[in-house]
C-alpha cells in the first residue's frame, strides 16, 4: 500500500508540473500572438506611411522638375536678352566680327561699338568678376549706359574721361561687391589715331596688314586698377596710329588664359602670333586652336572677342 501511494503521489506531482508548464506556454503563446498582432499594425500603418510619402515624394520631384524646366527657360530668355543687345557684324568703316561663348548661361562678358559722330567710333568691351544672373545683369546695365551715352557730363570721345566717369557711377558696394574690367577705344576716322584706354582689362593685339611672324603690338595693358574698386580713380589714356587694312582684336582674358595639355597656361603673344597665322575669321580661329591646346571643348570662363579691320 505505501509503494502504491508514492506511486500516485509521483504521478500527481507529474501532472501539477505539467499543468504548470502548460499553463506558462499558453500565456507566452497568447503574448506573443498579441506581440504579432501589434507588428501587424504596425507594418500595416508603416506601409501605409511610406505610400504616403512615396506619393509625396513623387509630387515634390514633380515641382522641382517643373521649377527647373521653368528656371532653364527663363535663362534661356535672359541669355537670348543678352546676346540681342550685342551689335551686328559690321560690313565697313570699319569692319567688325565677333565672337562670344559664355561658360555658363549667364556671363559677365559683353561689348558694343557703335559711331559717336560722324568722325569718332567707340569700341568697348568689359568682363564683370563672376557668372550667372548677377554678373549678366551687371554687365547689360553697364553696356546699355555706353551704347547710349548715358553717363552725366562725359565726354565719350576721350577714353580716360568714359572710365573715371564708370568708375564712380558703379562702385562696388552698391554692385554686391561686383567689379569689372574695360577696354575702351575711340577710332577717329579723319586722322587714323586709336585712343584707348583700359582697366584691368587685358591689352588688345593691333595686327599689322602686313602679316610678318611676330609683327603685333599690344595696345594697352591689364596691370590697371579694376572699375568700381577706388572712387575718384583716374585712368591712363594713350593714342596709337592705324592703317587701312591693320586689324584689331579687342578680347576677354577667357580667350588665352586657359591650361595647356602640358599645365602651362597660354599667352596673348601666343594668340597673337596665332592670329597672324589666321586665314578667315580670327575669333573663330583662335577659339578653335585654344580648345586644340587645351583639350576641351568647353572652356573656363567666357570667350569673347571682336575682330575690327580698319
Amino acid at each position: 500500500m505505501a509503494d502504491s501511494f508514492s506511486s500516485d503521489s509521483q504521478t500527481g506531482g507529474y501532472s501539477a508540473s505539467m499543468k504548470d508548464e502548460l499553463e506558462t506556454l499558453r500565456a507566452e503563446l497568447a503574448e506573443l500572438k498579441a506581440e504579432q498582432a501589434d507588428l501587424q499594425l504596425l507594418y500595416e500603418a508603416t506601409i501605409e506611411h511610406g505610400e504616403a510619402v512615396e506619393d509625396q515624394l513623387a509630387e515634390n520631384n514633380q515641382l522641382l522638375l517643373e521649377t527647373q524646366r521653368r528656371l532653364e527657360a527663363e535663362l534661356a530668355d535672359a541669355g537670348r536678352y543678352v546676346l540681342s543687345i550685342l551689335p551686328e557684324p559690321r560690313s565697313e568703316g570699319p569692319k567688325a566680327d565677333w565672337l562670344l561663348v559664355p561658360s555658363t548661361e549667364l556671363g559677365g562678358d559683353s561689348f558694343g561699338y557703335h559711331d559717336l559722330d560722324s568722325d569718332h567710333f567707340a569700341i568697348y568691351l568689359i568682363d564683370v568678376c563672376g557668372h550667372g544672373v548677377g554678373a549678366a545683369l551687371l554687365s547689360v546695365s553697364i553696356i546699355n549706359v555706353l551704347r547710349s551715352c548715358a553717363l552725366p557730363e562725359t565726354d565719350f570721345r576721350i577714353p580716360s574721361d568714359v572710365l573715371f566717369k564708370l568708375n564712380n557711377a558703379f562702385p562696388m558696394e552698391r554692385q554686391n561687391n561686383m567689379f569689372f574690367t574695360i577696354w575702351y577705344g575711340v577710332f577717329q576716322r579723319s586722322t587714323g589715331k586709336l585712343s584707348y584706354a583700359s582697366g584691368g582689362h587685358p591689352a588688345a593685339v593691333l595686327l599689322p596688314v602686313a602679316k610678318d611672324a611676330g609683327a603685333f603690338s599690344l595696345i594697352g595693358t591689364s596691370e590697371g586698377m579694376v572699375i568700381g574698386a577706388i572712387e575718384d580713380m583716374t585712368f591712363d589714356q594713350s593714342d596709337v596710329s592705324v592703317r587701312s587694312g591693320d586689324r584689331l582684336l579687342v578680347l576677354s582674358d577667357g580667350t588665352y588664359e586657359v591650361d595647356d595639355l602640358e599645365g602651362d597656361v597660354l599667352s596673348l603673344e601666343g594668340l597673337a602670333n596665332e592670329a597672324l597665322a589666321a586665314d578667315r575669321s580670327i575669333p573663330s580661329h583662335i577659339l578653335e586652336w585654344v580648345q586644340k591646346k587645351s583639350g576641351q571643348s568647353e572652356l573656363p570662363d567666357d570667350y569673347s572677342m571682336i575682330e575690327f579691320q580698319f
